[in-house]
């Protein structure tokens, strides 16, 4: 046996604080945007969303069911 020796209480403490980090970095990501960044980034996914929408090859008929077209 030569491996190092770790005290499981150290490790579980420096894992836990290592997500509590990980945490606070995305809630800092999240939360740190003001609002006219938020609503921007808002407004761009929607029209990426539209835009996709709208490149579609067969848009549906709303009402009908499209898995009895014929090919």
């Amino acid at each position: 046996m030569s491996g190092e020796v770790v005290n499981l209480r150290m490790a579980r403490k420096r894992r836990d604080r290592a997500a509590r980090e990980a945490d606070a970095e995305r809630n800092r990501f999240e939360h740190g945007r003001s609002k006219a960044e938020r609503e921007l980034a808002r407004a761009r996914n929607d029209k990426a969303e539209r835009d996709h929408a709208a490149s579609r090859r067969e848009p549906g008929v709303p009402g009908t069911d499209d898995g009895d077209r014929k090919a």
